[in-house]
């Protein structure tokens, strides 16, 4: 098992933690392996409904290991194997054909490929490598005082993590660049102002745990679709996004599923869903 990441699976939600809280949750090549197999791992779990991605201790992540930017001061030379030496090695071991992710990009982008709701719960820092792997999140729940900063221009560097894909999306090229070219720190209120948090709390992991709670007793199914359709709305011409809508609610009309939702609804109970690959 990788200590790095800790998976604990509840009720039909994924409790997702990076675990180096003594380093404030710093990613090192462990960490990206941890947070891919994780994500890989619920990807193929039928009974998770949603998954809360949170740091263990006082911060979501501080980014890359130092120690990797300390070794890069040496003009990155190679190891004895051939390795190049610091953040560059980190971020590229594993680079796998076939897939469009090196391994530190996988690290964010798995949690597209979870075809469930994905929360970010983020408080303390979430900073470079550990904003891009929240930003790979469905939803981020930010605490007003977290400190968040795409923190790679500080060492010369753009970032590398998916950050250029889902960054713009979220806050618009304009700010985008303008993060990324200087750096700055952003509040958690900062944050939901310009698009880069869903919402603040107080308590950002128990009101990620509330939510993905809340979406688990709703139709799977309907769930997933949601997702899928989402995700890839302005990415696919628009007469396949409508396509794939009429698909999709074509799937889930009179399914045993969505009849028990109608049938909970009426009937003032809480509705029992079968897991998808088992209704």
């Amino acid at each position: 098992m990788n200590e790095r990441v800790t998976v604990a699976i509840d009720r039909g939600v994924a409790d997702v933690r990076l675990n180096r809280p003594d380093k404030l949750n710093a990613l090192d090549t462990d960490t990206f392996v941890g947070l891919v197999d994780a994500g890989a791992r619920l990807a193929g779990e039928p009974e998770v409904r949603a998954v809360v991605l949170s740091g263990e201790g006082r911060s979501f992540s501080a980014g890359l290991d130092f120690s990797g930017f300390e070794a890069m001061t040496d003009g990155g030379r190679a190891t004895d194997d051939g390795e190049p030496r610091g953040g560059d090695g980190l971020r590229t071991i594993g680079a796998t054909e076939g897939r469009i992710t090196h391994l530190a990009q996988q690290a964010a982008h798995c949690w597209s490929e979870v075809p469930v709701p994905v929360i970010a719960a983020i408080s303390g820092h979430c900073l470079g490598g550990g904003l891009q792997i929240a930003l790979g999140a469905d939803i981020r729940i930010v605490h007003p005082d977290a400190s968040l900063s795409v923190l790679e221009i500080r060492w010369g560097l753009s970032p590398d993590m998916t950050g250029t894909a889902t960054l713009p999306r979220l806050v618009g090229p304009d700010v985008a660049k303008e993060l990324a070219w200087t750096g700055r720190t952003v509040s958690g209120e900062e944050a939901v102002r310009i698009g880069l948090a869903t919402r603040s709390s107080a308590t950002p992991l128990e009101d990620a745990m509330a939510l993905a709670r809340a979406i688990a007793t709703k139709n799977p199914h309907a769930i997933r679709g949601i997702k899928r359709l989402i995700e890839q709305s302005g990415r696919v011409p628009l007469a396949q996004q409508y396509a794939d809508e009429r698909e999709v609610i074509g799937s889930l009309v009179s399914t045993p599923n969505q009849v028990e939702a109608v049938a909970a609804f009426f009937e003032k109970r809480d509705p029992s869903f079968a897991d998808p690959g088992r209704a």
